[in-house]
């Protein structure tokens, strides 16, 4: 199997796993755990998992001196921050609006790519990019109100739009790193960097936390979140980077909606419309222009 395939298979199945995210773990929080105490428990299980992954990968290159601002900078934005401001934003938001606003993550990672790596601005990525979001917003606005403007919600959709420069800001950032070094060397020291911020943050609400309360299914559904949405989720994406562009990876975030729809189906949720099958075909054609389409 070529290295694209690999790539662009592991981009799907992080599409999936975000996907199934929405359907298990929207009980565990706010009500067993704060949002910070979820990302604290999120972020510190899976930097363990890394550490203890990396232990059978071993590397013979060792990270550069003058590549450690970079690391710690990924981790920031990437892990810290990326994390934190889309949690209390969806605190204070909609679901609905928060994933409208994250559709701009795309559009914000090519411009970065632009600034930051030289990347040029090809036209046909830029149609491929509007395609996508024009089917994922189609997609998305079916299930319910868009309200961005409403009051009381502006600063829960100015803290999702953060997290989408932030997470911009990371994929671009972390693409030098995964050229040079391994993805599993260079996650473990991102998630650590990330969990030097993410400590003081979150440890108070993790402290507070009643276990007493939490139910069998409730700590599977935590763990899916630390074991796949976490750990998985983000080592599949810095795999992909090693091959595909910032902004090939940040395109497949309008594969989210789409899968949720088709697991919405599948469990008897919702009913297949023709407004699903056009905005599928945006979509997939959107992901297509951006990934596979010539230079």
């Amino acid at each position: 199997m070529k290295s694209t395939t690999k790539a662009h298979l592991a981009l799907i199945i992080v599409a999936l796993i975000y996907s199934l995210n929405y359907v298990i773990a929207k009980e565990v929080m706010p009500t067993f755990i704060g949002p910070r105490g979820f990302i604290f428990m999120r972020v510190v299980g899976a930097t363990a998992l890394f550490f203890l992954f990396s232990l059978f990968f071993k590397s013979t290159i060792k990270i550069d001196r003058k590549d450690w601002w970079r690391v710690a900078v990924c981790g920031f934005f990437g892990i810290a921050g990326n994390q934190l401001l889309f949690f209390e934003g969806l605190n204070i938001t909609t679901p609905i609006n928060a994933s409208v606003i994250m559709t701009s993550n795309p559009v914000l990672v090519l411009a970065l790519s632009a600034i930051i790596l030289k990347e040029p601005l090809r036209k046909v990525r830029l149609l491929g990019i509007f395609l996508g979001a024009a089917g994922a917003i189609y997609l998305i606005v079916g299930r319910g109100e868009v309200s961005l403007l409403e009051s009381g919600k502006g600063l829960g959709n100015l803290f999702v739009f953060l997290n989408a420069i932030s997470y911009g800001i990371y994929l671009v950032l972390v693409k030098p790193l995964m050229v040079k070094y391994e993805a599993m060397q260079v996650i473990k020291w991102v998630f650590f960097a990330g969990m030097i911020f993410v400590i003081p943050a979150g440890v108070g609400q993790f402290a507070a936390v009643d276990w007493s309360i939490w139910t069998p299914t409730v700590f599977l559904q935590a763990g899916f979140v630390v074991v796949f949405t976490t750990f998985i989720a983000y080592l599949f994406n810095v795999f992909a980077l090693k091959t595909v562009s910032s902004t090939t990876v940040s395109t497949y975030i309008y594969l989210q909606p789409l899968l949720t729809a088709i697991l919405a189906i599948w469990l008897g949720k919702d009913v297949l419309t023709t407004n699903a099958i056009i905005a599928a075909a945006l979509i997939f054609l959107g992901v297509y222009l951006v990934s596979f389409s010539k230079k």
